[in-house]
């Protein structure tokens, strides 16, 4: 049994060096005083400042944020509203609503993202951040639907009922009832929403037109030419910052399930 654990433990830790290493690298060589990418010339804020006096870096940063807030908040919202609409259907037309929502998941996104820049041309909208917003709520909807649905599969659909019968208006029953019910699927959706808006490349190539690039564009374009440091600064700002909102989220939801477990485990009383 010992040899079992010091097994699966090695294989854990062997797969969280993999996973991670390369980032303690990135990390590392953001502070690393020389262009270097092998050699270690002395701890530096040098590529920091950099960062901050280059326009074009925290331009394409500022578009990525701002695209990835909007879409994913849109995407929540209609994701969550589609989900629910989903639930609410019969088994037969349900399942062929799903098998569509799963569609946009499994499709390649350079498929995705050629479609809709035809789209968008054949509409005569021109490519820019508008498109951008679109194309991401576009793809981050199947996403907020498939982590929704699963907290609707486990609500008892009969304390939705009840809070009717006791007087909530339909709106008042949502807010009041059924949200509290399916918020972690929701939060699951949005933060997903956030982290594929921030990372996709494919669709946001073929949709942001010359002037709105994000990020990941950005770093793409700089391929052509040697890739400066400031890439390693800005990428780690980034992991540090969604590393922390992770941290936030996993306090904020054991401290909810210990108010839970203190209140006899019922959401209402």
């Amino acid at each position: 049994m010992k040899m079992k654990n010091w097994l699966s433990r090695g294989y854990i830790a062997l797969v969280m060096f993999f996973l991670y290493a390369p980032i303690l690298v990135m990390i590392a060589f953001s502070f690393n005083d020389s262009k270097s990418r092998s050699h270690w010339a002395g701890f530096s804020w040098r590529w920091y400042e950099k960062l901050l006096g280059n326009d074009m870096a925290l331009k394409a940063l500022s578009i990525t944020l701002i695209v990835a807030a909007v879409s994913a908040v849109v995407a929540t919202l209609l994701g969550t509203a589609a989900a629910i609409g989903i639930y609410s259907m019969r088994a037969r037309s349900r399942a062929a609503m799903m098998n569509f929502t799963y569609l946009p998941v499994v499709n390649p996104e350079i498929v995705m993202g050629v479609s809709l820049m035809l789209l968008f041309v054949l509409c005569g909208v021109d490519l820019g951040l508008l498109t951008l917003i679109i194309a991401h709520i576009t793809f981050n909807l199947p996403y907020v639907i498939l982590s929704v649905m699963p907290k609707l599969r486990q609500m008892d659909h009969h304390i939705y009922e009840a809070a009717l019968d006791l007087g909530c208006t339909p709106f008042q029953g949502f807010i009041k009832v059924m949200l509290p019910e399916i918020m972690p699927g929701v939060m699951t959706g949005f933060l997903m929403a956030i982290t594929f808006s921030l990372d996709d490349f494919n669709i946001s190539y073929f949709v942001s037109g010359d002037r709105w690039q994000t990020l990941p564009v950005y770093i793409y374009s700089m391929t052509r030419r040697r890739i400066s440091p400031e890439v390693n600064a800005l990428s780690t700002i980034i992991f540090i910052v969604v590393l922390v909102v992770l941290i936030i989220v996993n306090i904020n939801d054991a401290r909810r399930e210990k108010e839970l477990k203190k209140r006899g485990g019922r959401f209402y009383d």
